[in-house]
This record gives C-alpha cells, sequence and structure tokens, in this order.
C-alpha cells in the first residue's frame, strides 16, 4: 500500500493543473474514514491523510461543487486525480466531436469498413488507412502497398490527421451511440493523453452452428473487455493496459512519444500506453463509452488469437525491464500458499495469522479502523494466491506438471476456475474454454520467450514493487489491419 500526504501550495506540479470548473466524484473503491480525513482505495491501495481543511474541499467536491479557482484547491485536486482516487464527471468545455479524427486501420476487411463508417457517419473526420489489402480498400484514404502491421497502419493515420484529437478504431469494432460524447469531455483535463472505452463482444452477429458455444463465452468474456469500473491505467493497477482496438489519444501527446512502435506485431498498444505514462502523461479508461468488437468465428481462429497475444510478452519484457512478471506478489504471501500446496496447512496458518496482525499493526497507526486495517492485511494474502494460481496455470504448469508437488499446484490453481464458472452458472462448455484460452496463451507466452531468449516473462515479481504488472492475459490483441 502507497501512504501519501495531502500537498501543500507550493509543490512542485508534474502535470497541468486541473481546470477550475471540473467537477469530480470517487473511484469505486475509495473509502472514507476519521472524519473525511484518511482516504484508502485506489489501484495500486492507497491511503491518504488529508488536513481538516483538505476533507472538508473534498467533501463539497463530491457534493458536486467544482473544483475552483483557489490554487492550493487545484494541486490537491491534481494529486487525488493522478493518484486514481477521485475521477472528472462532466465537461467538454475544451474539445468536441470536431475535434475528432477517427483512424482506422485495415486490411482485407472491407464490410467491416463500411459498417464503421455507417456509424460514424456524423464524425467530419475520417482516414481509413489500407494496410496492403487485397484487392486494395475503396474506401481508403491511405494505403501501405505491403502490409506493415497495425502499428504502421495507425501511425501513418494520426500523421496525415490536423485534429488535436485521434480516435483509432479497428474495422472490427462497432462504437454504441453516444460513446465520443462520454470520451471527449475528460480531455478537459491537460494532464490527459488518451482515454480508452469499454469494448463488449457483438452479441447480434450470426454464427455457425459450430460456434455457438464461443460466442456465448465470448459475450461474458470478451478478451478485450477491462471491465464496468473506470479507472486510471497504469502498470500494477486494476487496469494494466487497455487495447487500441479503440482508442481516443491526444495528437500531441502522440508526437510527443513518437506514436506505436511499428517493429511489434503485438503489444503495441501496451507499449504505447506505458510510455505515455512514463512521459508523465494521464490515461484513463472509462466504461460510459462502450464499443462492440465481433469476435474469432471459429475455434482455431481464437485459439490463435490467444497464442499471439502471448508471443508479446517477451518483447515488452524487453522494452519494459521490470514491468512483465507472471506473478506479482509479497514473499510472505508465496510462502504462505507454498507451504499449503505442500501440504503444511499449520506453518501457513501461523505465516497468515501473524504477517496479518503485523500488517494490520502498521496500518492502525495510520488511523485506520481495526476491522479496515484486518480486511486489507488478508485481502493482501488472498489476492497473492490469486496471482500465483493464474501464474501456474497460465505459465508455469508445463514444468508443475513433472512433480507431484507441482500437479497439486496446477489442481488447486484450477479451482479459481470452478468457483468462476459456478458463480456465474456456467455450463461445462464454458469451464473448458476458459481452461483452452489459458492454454493457448501459455503456449504463446513460452513461444514468445524462446524466441527472444529472455525469461522475464516466466518469472514472478516477489518485491511486488511500484511500476512492476502482471502478463494480463488479454495482452494486445491483432487489430484488423
Amino acid at each position: 500500500m502507497t501512504i501519501a500526504r495531502e500537498p501543500n501550495s507550493t509543490a512542485v506540479q508534474e502535470n497541468p493543473l486541473p481546470p477550475p470548473w471540473m467537477r469530480v466524484a470517487p473511484d469505486a473503491t475509495v473509502r472514507r474514514h476519521a472524519e473525511g480525513r484518511l482516504l484508502v482505495g485506489g489501484s495500486p491501495l492507497r491511503l491518504v491523510r488529508l488536513s481538516r481543511a483538505g476533507a472538508e474541499l473534498l467533501g463539497r467536491w463530491l457534493d458536486g461543487a467544482p473544483i475552483g479557482d483557489d490554487p492550493a484547491a487545484r494541486t490537491l485536486a491534481r494529486r487525488l486525480l493522478d493518484a486514481g482516487v477521485i475521477h472528472p464527471v462532466g465537461g467538454g468545455r475544451v474539445h468536441t466531436t470536431a475535434d475528432v479524427t477517427l483512424v482506422i486501420p485495415v486490411r482485407d476487411n472491407p464490410a467491416g469498413v463500411q459498417r464503421l463508417l455507417a456509424r460514424t457517419r456524423s464524425l467530419r473526420h475520417h482516414l481509413v488507412v489500407d494496410d496492403g489489402s487485397r484487392p486494395p480498400a475503396t474506401a481508403a484514404h491511405l494505403r501501405h502497398d505491403t502490409p506493415q502491421g497495425p502499428a504502421a497502419a495507425r501511425n501513418t493515420g494520426w500523421r496525415e490527421a490536423r485534429t488535436d484529437l485521434i480516435a483509432f478504431v479497428d474495422s472490427d469494432v462497432e462504437p454504441e451511440t453516444g460513446w465520443l460524447d462520454a470520451l471527449v469531455p475528460l480531455f478537459d483535463d491537460p494532464a490527459v493523453a488518451a482515454v480508452a472505452p469499454r469494448v463488449r463482444a457483438t452479441t447480434d452477429t450470426p454464427v455457425p452452428r459450430t460456434t455457438a458455444l464461443l460466442s456465448h463465452y465470448e459475450a461474458t468474456r470478451c478478451a478485450l473487455d477491462m471491465g464496468a469500473t473506470q479507472g486510471v491505467v497504469r502498470p500494477l493497477s486494476r487496469i494494466g493496459y487497455v487495447p487500441s482496438a479503440a482508442l481516443l489519444v491526444r495528437r500531441s501527446a502522440l508526437r510527443a512519444v513518437g506514436g506505436f512502435d511499428e517493429r511489434l506485431r503485438f503489444g503495441e498498444d501496451v507499449d504505447l500506453v506505458w510510455r505515455l505514462a512514463d512521459a508523465g502523461f494521464l490515461i484513463r479508461y472509462h466504461p460510459g463509452a462502450v464499443v462492440r468488437h465481433r469476435p474469432r468465428r471459429t475455434l482455431r481462429a481464437w485459439l490463435t488469437q490467444r497464442f499471439d497475444y502471448g508471443t508479446s510478452a517477451a518483447a515488452l519484457a524487453r522494452r519494459h525491464p521490470g514491468r512483465l512478471a507472471c506473478a506479482s506478489v509479497k514473499p510472505w504471501s508465496a510462502v504462505i500458499w507454498a507451504l499449503l500446496v505442500t501440504g503444511r496447512p499449520l506453518p501457513a496458518g501461523i505465516a497468515a495469522v501473524t504477517t496479518t496482525a503485523v500488517a494490520q499493526h502498521r496500518l492502525r497507526r495510520h488511523g485506520l479502523p481495526p476491522a479496515v486495517a484486518c480486511s486489507i492485511a488478508g485481502r493482501g494474502h488472498l489476492l497473492g494466491g490469486r496471482a500465483l494460481a493464474d501464474a501456474v496455470r497460465r505459465t508455469w504448469w508445463p514444468l508443475a506438471l513433472l512433480t507431484r508437488t507441482g500437479r497439486r499446484a496446477v489442481l488447486v490453481a484450477l479451482l479459481p476456475l470452478a468457483v468462476e464458472a459456478v458463480a456465474g452458472r456456467r455450463p461445462p462448455s464454458w469451464w473448458l474454454l476458459r481452461l483452452a484460452e489459458d492454454l493457448a496463451y501459455s503456449a504463446g507466452v513460452w513461444a514468445g520467450c524462446l524466441r527472444a531468449r529472455t525469461l522475464a516473462p516466466l518469472l514472478p515479481d516477489l518485491a511486488a514493487r511500484p511500476g512492476a504488472s502482471t502478463a494480463p492475459e488479454k495482452r494486445a490483441r491483432p487489430s484488423t489491419s
């Protein structure tokens, strides 16, 4: 947990102050204690101490008042916004949809381009970039004679655009009505470089009977869906990245970091988001805006896509050392779960109780109620166990199967899938597809590591230090380019 205090008005600002008219709302995870002077929440989890005046100011903001003109108030708002403790609400005074150019990278999907153009007819500016289609896309404004990949197609598009904002949307994506109206106002904050909508699977697409089960699975677990809760996008957080299947980006920010890395065939969106964050920009995920993605139509294509996601882990690990790990967990949590898997429940229980008590004592010294402190401390061990289970199931299982203890660990790692299936009342086919998804991704990770000659995505981060990130299972999709 990060522990921070309210900044004073003389603090040096890394980002521009938010506008006085901005209104804010708390992050869904934030809880206020000690008469509002202690905030717990955000991602990564933070404990923020406010002065009495700061707590009163935050209370007025959460009741609907704007941030106001006072520099100290705007400084406090800036720090809380950057921490993901509060989020902007409304706005729309700086930009409109007239300031957006829609960039559509495409390769061999003319029907998708026509659907997307029809759904975005109200926008003034469109740029379709044909990345070597055969035959050439008739709707294209720009063309690569030979395929150069989605990163190159997007770069060609945004460099040709002249508007302040660039909306990258793949040709197999269909935006819902009003999606840009929900995203554009967030750029009132000058620190925001990019905003991503929620990507959900298309549910009304006719599919062959043999792929009906796959279609149902995608409808409940879309690989590009980052969930229903908004937040700041950064490594080692609830939202570690966002896909570029649909992404609204400030053109000046793209220019500042050089756009997408054209050497990456997969993972180019993860790389862009992390480089924007490293440059000091803020990236937001806003599920109030929704676009629909057309999933793969066959099991083979679907598994190939998951495999491709996994191959990006090695290349990203080389570009972002220390930020890719198959699991990010505190050492004591790793020890506790290792003791459990090896059949030593008593030592594991003693270690869990002892470390939870120590962590609770430390948190209580900062003013947290005992029950809240205990809950946070215990939850850390549970999350560590889930991270290790994911690593076993999605990375380590080929080696784990070689030993009796390892096979036991694999069985334990399957339990979260069973719980997920039962809680969601999923049929057995859903559970099997969930397992197949993990296996395909795992095969891609191993293949990528062999090609790149690196073990980084296969190793855990036992320090769980800020700035690290577990390899996301929905890494970066191969866009239709």
